[in-house]
């Protein structure tokens, strides 16, 4: 590829992380928020609706299945019916059934919308994954991913003042605070799916806001980088490629970063509310600290994991180690020292993601690149499953949640090992775009 070229595919990009990746930010953040919302409508659930503790906890678990079963399903679609389509459907559909959840007035009504709800979701995320293989070249891929991760970390910042702000409309209208909430940000969701469909395009040759020249070269970097990967597997089966053993290990890399993730959601409330002679609001503020840490290490990592591609492997097992120390230090020290232990963990996990992704994106072939990606996201968030049974089981016959953090981290660190004697980056005969020294795409967001 000459310089001419280069530019031509350095420009095209630049006017993708402009003007896409921002509504794709957007988009990831509400799904957060929709997906996490039910938390805090817990006590408002039990109360006007009647669902008990264990119901509430038996119709939040039923999203995962759902999303674990339609997962696949998803990505494929999205692959025939391209991004544009197949992404605001699913924001549509999401919108839909949270609006539809501010109807329900029994339990069985809860469990069938929450498991419509992961049906609905499911294929979202590792659908944007997908779409970046579209558009993005290897090069570029890392910040990309770390942008939108961005919008996931800051996601956590917004849940928690939006859906208390929307709770305060108790009684306005006549209506409970939790329909405000499921109402308003069910609507949301729709009107922003809407909006979507005019600012996504499911691929470089029909972006109208993209020269003829700009076209052709991102087409021509992505082709070449698709083509060269294809040829290692041509004539291989797609049930083959999917079950074979790079498969099965990218799969339990993501799942242990699910379950060192999953510990700090679980830890992160409780540490922070040891902390005394705070005001509600200012435990909030602190709340925020890890993500903010976590917000400011994933864009580092990400050009970071660009500039040294063949290294991603090396540095995803020291972010493995950051959050395993991370894990081990919330088990110790006084209540702020549990608060910088939490930030280690929010670097260390977050930063996994970034690091991770980019792999099976750039390695796995096109024939199963979508059902790739959406395995290796089912199967991973099953860790959220797993590492509450450790917890629970731990917790019960030792009366302690130490033991089940030090075996998380032990997890995380032989993850780690495995990676610095397991390649599972290119053959050097892999070619890929490369961007010229001053060359990369400047952030927009």
């Amino acid at each position: 590829m000459n310089g001419h070229e280069n530019k031509a595919v350095r420009s095209a990009n630049r006017k993708f992380f402009a003007r896409t990746i921002p509504m794709l930010i957007l988009m990831l953040i509400i799904n957060q928020i929709d997906r996490t919302n039910v938390g805090f409508i817990k006590h408002s659930l039990e109360t006007d609706v009647g669902i008990s503790t264990a119901a509430f906890g038996f119709g939040a678990g039923l999203f995962f299945v759902g999303y674990a079963l339609f997962e696949i399903p998803s990505n494929m679609l999205m692959d025939k019916y391209g991004a544009r389509v197949w992404l605001t459907r699913i924001m549509i559909t999401w919108g839909a059934v949270v609006f539809a959840m501010g109807f329900v007035t029994t339990p069985m009504q809860f469990y069938v919308l929450r498991f419509l709800l992961g049906v609905a979701e499911a294929g979202f995320f590792p659908g944007i994954l997908f779409y970046f293989r579209k558009w993005v070249p290897n090069v570029y891929r890392g910040r990309a991913t770390a942008l939108i991760l961005t919008g996931s970390a800051a996601a956590y910042l917004l849940s928690g003042p939006v859906t208390g702000g929307l709770l305060e409309l108790h009684d306005f209208m006549g209506l409970p605070g939790w329909q405000w909430v499921l109402f308003i940000e069910g609507a949301l969701s729709v009107l922003v799916g809407i909006v979507a469909a005019f600012f996504l395009v499911s691929k470089p040759e029909e972006a109208k806001w993209l020269t003829a020249e700009e076209k052709l070269a991102l087409s021509n970097a992505l082709s070449t980088e698709s083509s060269s990967r294809d040829l290692h597997t041509q004539g291989q089966s797609r049930w083959k490629l999917i079950t074979d053993g790079k498969m099965a290990y990218l799969c339990f890399l993501f799942f242990v970063m699910c379950m060192t993730g999953y510990t700090l959601v679980f830890w992160q409330p409780e540490i922070i509310g040891r902390i005394q002679g705070l005001s509600p609001f200012q435990i909030g503020m602190l709340n925020s600290v890890p993500w903010i840490c976590a917000i400011i290490a994933i864009n580092i990592l990400g050009r970071v994991s660009d500039r040294f591609r063949g290294s991603r492997e090396t540095i995803l097992a020291l972010a493995l180690i950051v959050a395993a120390i991370g894990t081990c230090l919330c088990t110790v020290g006084s209540p702020w020292f549990g608060l910088f232990a939490l930030c280690v963990v929010c670097i260390g996990t977050k930063s996994s993601a970034v690091l991770f992704w980019p792999i099976p994106q750039s390695q796995l072939p096109s024939s199963i690149v979508a059902p790739g990606i959406a395995l290796i996201n089912s199967l991973g968030n099953l860790g959220g499953f797993f590492a509450p049974a450790v917890f629970g089981y731990l917790q019960q016959t030792t009366g302690s949640t130490t033991a089940g953090l030090y075996i998380l981290s032990g997890i995380s660190v032989f993850a780690a090992i495995t990676l610095f004697f397991t390649k599972t980056h290119r053959t050097p005969t892999q070619p890929e775009y490369h961007a010229p020294q001053g060359m990369e795409p400047k952030r927009h967001v």
